[in-house]
């Protein structure tokens, strides 16, 4: 596994960061961002510690699929740390193989960090530095390095 490393910082709160990046308050918003990773994208489960989680996407033979993930930690506003441990395949989970082995227990953590949260308190401004940390495989380095930057400055423009 490679360790990436991305940063964006974003002017807003890191609870309306939070919450437009998860899409707590509706879907929509986690899956305008994700769209740049595939136009479909979107999650199935709760963001809850221990929960498991599916990152799932339609590919271009109409068949869905992605991860099979469990939200390893959660602080809201703070950190989310997501592991993924398997593959979801034409309506199956597949949880050991040798194509699982390669992602096993990969991480993905992001990271909010608030800075001048009172500049103005009237309208809630600051700005939250998103970091995220991820583990991904040597085959998609150079997708994940062209990708999660555009990725996240989508997440950005919705954020402001």
């Amino acid at each position: 596994m490679k360790k990436l490393q991305f940063k964006v910082i974003i002017n807003a709160p890191a609870s309306k960061v939070y919450d437009i990046m998860l899409g707590i308050n509706g879907k929509s918003t986690y899956e305008q961002w994700t769209a740049l990773f595939n136009p479909t994208s979107t999650y199935e489960g709760i963001w809850d510690k221990g929960n498991k989680i599916l990152f799932v996407g339609v590919d271009e033979k109409g068949e869905k699929g992605g991860m099979v993930s469990r939200i390893a930690d959660i602080i809201p506003n703070q950190f989310v740390s997501i592991q993924h441990y398997g593959l979801f395949k034409a309506g199956e989970e597949i949880t050991e193989g040798p194509e699982v082995e390669k992602w096993a227990n990969g991480f993905e953590n992001y990271s909010f960090e608030e800075n001048n949260a009172r500049l103005d308190e009237a309208v809630g401004q600051g700005t939250t530095t998103l970091t995220v940390d991820l583990d991904t495989t040597e085959d998609f380095v150079d997708y994940m390095n062209k990708t999660y930057p555009k990725a996240l400055e989508k997440l950005k423009e919705i954020c402001e």
